[in-house]
């Protein structure tokens, strides 16, 4: 069997930026470890594979090692699929996922996605994380994700982590994100995820369900720019609605191409 494969690189407006996701269309799900297979050979961080139903597409994504309950970037790299590929002439898509139904609204070129809001409480840090951290956070918060707070942005790019020490926490399906009021936005961060191929996700749209309630409420703002300081760096534009959270970004095609299965 032939089947489409799109990357598509997210939260970016330009090539080479952002978040890089795989996007497969199918016609019928596949079995989860032919899933799997698939979303270990693309060796991006997240392959997204949908099955459009009519009404609503069902939307699932997959790293390399595991299926995730929720994924930002692969979203909207699917939905930019969806509007700008496979001419989809909706200006508003609901995705039936793991999370429940996701609501994606295109908007001049924006993708702006109702997703969840998470906000973080209180806890403490596993010892072998605080111990692969070259700077120590001033908070520590825990949804999903350990949410770590740092004194500024320069931290936040100044922060190394011993690879070795973090593989020793299995935090499945989570990470780490670290985060600082932003010198030129709001406020930037950096997701790192212990046991997986890919150490640092370069724009992790489902840590700002976090992020987002978080520093609403830190700075009294509902609405707010926020930059993902990785080497590729992402750019993501966030409004809090209590309940949930609105992740806009903008994507751009890498590639289309061909893949078979036996």
């Amino acid at each position: 069997m032939e089947y489409k494969l799109y990357q598509i690189d997210a939260f970016t407006d330009s090539i080479f930026g952002g978040n890089p996701a795989c996007v497969v269309p199918l016609d019928q799900w596949l079995s989860d470890e032919i899933l799997l297979k698939i979303a270990k050979e693309n060796a991006v961080a997240e392959t997204a594979f949908f099955v459009d139903k009519g009404e609503k597409i069902h939307l699932r994504w997959f790293t390399p090692e595991i299926e995730m309950d929720l994924c930002g970037h692969a979203t909207l790299a699917t939905a930019h699929c969806l509007a700008t590929i496979l001419n989809c002439k909706k200006n508003q898509i609901v995705f039936e996922t793991l999370s429940g139904d996701l609501t994606v609204k295109i908007e001049n070129g924006y993708y702006k996605m109702d997703f969840p809001s998470r906000m973080p409480i209180i806890d403490t840090l596993p010892p072998q994380i605080a111990k692969a951290l070259n700077i120590q956070p001033k908070e520590i918060l825990k949804s999903r994700d350990y949410v770590l707070v740092y004194e500024n942005e320069t931290e936040i790019r100044d922060i190394k982590i011993d690879k070795q020490l973090f593989d020793q926490v299995n935090l499945d399906p989570g990470g780490v994100i670290v985060t600082a009021i932003g010198d030129n936005c709001d406020f930037v961060s950096r997701f790192f995820t212990p046991q997986a191929s890919l150490l640092e996700d370069p724009v992790t749209g489902s840590a700002h369900c976090s992020l987002i309630p978080f520093w609403s409420k830190r700075l009294n703002k509902k609405a707010l720019y926020a930059k993902q300081v990785s080497e590729r760096l992402g750019k993501l534009y966030c409004e809090d609605k209590e309940d949930r959270v609105i992740i806009s970004g903008q994507a751009k095609t890498y590639s289309i191409g061909n893949f078979w299965i036996e």
